[in-house]
């Protein structure tokens, strides 16, 4: 599994979203401000998020995106199926005619990629945004290796910002 740019930033803005509706519609253009993520680039987002029925559309003055259902009942998997990234590590084990498929190591390779692809379904399934939202909130304990690397990540670089803007590739 390699995530992308496109599940960090799908997860980043519906986490976004998430702080900062408050009931009311969200508008693309205040995340994009906030994430530092290029509009353009949020609007393909936001579309396969809104075919994922993982956000809503409100048209019209004061419109903008809504969660569609509570942040407890979308899990992170939803928000990263929804915008195309492979999540599953032993996708591209399929044995070709150039690999000996049939060797021990092989299917050992396989089995284990296949078990640590189930693993990870099953975390990011139970993982739901409002599990996150709340971790950072502090109403939930982050275990100590996320703290440290949250705590590692704010002292390193400050006064760096550098747009992710320039990493962006358009959705296929």
């Amino acid at each position: 599994m390699r995530l992308t740019s496109k599940g960090r930033y799908a997860v980043r803005a519906i986490l976004d979203l998430s702080f900062h509706s408050n009931g009311k519609p969200v508008r693309l253009q205040e995340i994009s401000e906030r994430q530092n993520i290029s509009l353009h680039y949020l609007e393909q987002l936001f579309r396969r998020l809104r075919k994922g029925a993982v956000v809503k559309s409100v048209r019209g003055p004061g419109g903008g995106y809504v969660l569609s259902r509570t942040m407890d009942e979308i899990s992170v998997r939803e928000v990263l199926t929804s915008v195309g990234e492979n999540i599953n590590p032993a996708k591209d084990l399929i044995g070709s005619g150039d690999l000996k498929s049939d060797t021990v190591e092989f299917v050992l390779t396989k089995s284990y990629f296949e078990n640590l692809g189930t693993i990870m379904q099953d975390y990011l399934t139970t993982t739901s945004v409002g599990d996150l939202i709340r971790k950072a909130r502090g109403q939930q304990e982050l275990p100590k290796s996320g703290t440290q690397l949250l705590n590692r990540g704010s002292s390193s670089g400050a006064g760096s910002v550098t747009p992710d803007v320039a990493k962006e590739r358009p959705l296929s």
